[in-house]
């Protein structure tokens, strides 16, 4: 398996993720039904923790990292400065959504959150055809068959602490809060 093979089947669950916040935007625009906030939770939660930490961080840790020292052409490195600078705006529509779900943050939530859905939905599917069908292969032509297996291996150990480091830190700011 070549290692940008995880990061495309992270890509499928993604999108399974955006159909699902569009079937909550009609309900939305029409102010017929409350904001679900767990739903909004959940959103949040999945591109925190799915999306930005494992995605992104073998992206930008593993990938990135390797092919920044490497001699791109000037087109493959332009778009992995927008992969890069698109990940910042995503986390912060994501910080922004999760305010908005906030029970003490005031504001109309269905108007903010609706506004954080359709960002959400605008910014990833061209930001996944990006990575899937103009960076990832291409990019391959940079990395030995070493470094590919050399990365796959690093993608698999990052995804085998990675829930252990986000638990262990979970459980930490719950003991400083509670002790």
């Amino acid at each position: 398996m070549k290692p940008i093979g995880p990061l495309m089947v992270e890509h499928r669950l993604t999108d399974r993720m955006l159909g699902l916040i569009r079937q909550e935007i009609p309900t939305l625009r029409k102010g017929a039904a409350g904001v679900d906030i767990g739903f909004a939770g959940k959103v949040v939660d999945f591109f925190r923790t799915y999306v930005d930490l494992c995605h992104h961080g073998k992206e930008e840790d593993i990938l990135f990292k390797t092919l920044a020292g490497k001699e791109m052409s000037s087109e493959h490195k332009r778009i992995m400065d927008e992969l890069i600078e698109e990940h910042r705006t995503a986390r912060d529509v994501i910080n922004n959504l999760g305010k908005a779900k906030d029970p003490h943050s005031g504001g109309n939530k269905s108007s903010e959150i609706l506004t954080r859905y359709e960002e959400i939905v605008a910014i990833y599917p061209p930001h996944i055809d990006k990575e899937d069908k103009h960076f990832f292969f291409p990019c391959l032509q940079y990395l030995s068959r070493e470094e590919q297996d050399r990365m796959l291996a690093e993608m698999m150990d990052f995804d085998a602490k990675l829930f252990h480091v986000t638990y262990t830190a979970l459980i930490e700011s719950l003991e400083k809060k509670r002790f």
